[in-house]
């Protein structure tokens, strides 16, 4: 099988790439429709093209160049896989902080015009459940923070708000508290923790920006391997088909393949840990 390894290797790659999952033009548009079914039924099915292309990739690997194969591609679709779930989390990070951003200049302009706290609030989590054609996660919070307001007549305790790692959501209620308690306007602290979040994510773009060159710069270096590996293939040198061929050199492609992995990996997370300081 090995003889027409090189053709298969490519057309294989190249399905899995297309099958992968979307891009970050689809996650923009899903953040603006999300409330539809239809794209909610399409999100589904994106989640379900990654498994499905990794498991073909897997499989066509294991009929092309055995077990050494296989367990490199299944080295290469967990990398893909890796990344593909950060940049998940990045995305509805960001999403989190700009529906925040939206709900306290809601809340600031009902505030402005001499609503309470709690209507402030809930007018806050209407308004975005109907642009976004339904509940969000930023909506429902609003809703229980009005609530809680609304029944208990103090403060709500927005801890239990905070279970994704987002602090705002207690910064805003120890603003209501400071309101309540020294008799502060809630519009001024609302605002000034608005600004403080705008700041914050002129602060991420920049960074992502700065980093954009390091990131594109360890993605050549992963990716030079392949070019030596077309070069000796040009001159006649065969190296796929001793990577291909089991033995000593399918233990060279899954040693090779976890290091360009591992340096992948590494390089993501000193990165990351730029924008989590």
């Amino acid at each position: 099988m090995t003889g027409w390894a090189p053709a298969v290797i490519p057309l294989a790659t190249a399905v899995a790439v297309l099958l992968w999952g979307p891009g970050r033009a689809d996650h923009r548009v899903a953040a603006a429709t999300s409330g539809s079914p239809g794209t909610r039924v399409r999100l589904a099915g994106n989640r379900v093209r990654g498994p499905v292309a990794a498991v073909a990739g897997i499989v066509v690997a294991t009929l092309v160049g055995g077990v050494s194969m296989a367990v490199a591609v299944g080295i290469i679709a967990g990398l893909l896989g890796w990344r593909r779930r950060g940049r998940d989390r990045r995305d509805a990070a960001d999403r989190r902080r700009d529906d925040l951003l939206t709900a306290l200049s809601l809340m600031i302009a009902e505030l402005a015009v001499g609503a309470p706290p709690a209507r402030a609030c809930s007018a806050a989590a209407t308004e975005m459940a109907a642009a976004r054609a339904g509940p969000g996660e930023v909506a429902d919070a609003l809703a229980v923070l009005a609530g809680r307001a609304e029944l208990g007549g103090g403060v709500p305790d927005a801890v239990g708000l905070a279970e994704s790692g987002d602090t705002s959501w207690v910064r805003i209620a120890v603003a209501w508290q400071t309101s309540d308690t020294h008799g502060l306007s809630l519009a001024d602290l609302l605002e000034a923790l608005r600004a403080d979040l705008l700041a914050r994510k002129a602060f991420i773009e920049r960074t992502r920006a700065g980093l954009a060159g390091p990131r594109a710069t360890a993605t050549v270096l992963a990716v030079l391997p392949l070019l030596g590996i077309a070069l000796g293939q040009a001159t006649g040198a065969r190296p796929l088909q001793t990577l291909t061929g089991g033995g000593l050199g399918g233990i060279l492609l899954v040693i090779g393949t976890a290091l360009v992995a591992a340096g992948m990996i590494w390089s993501d997370r000193i990165t990351d840990k730029v924008l989590t300081r």
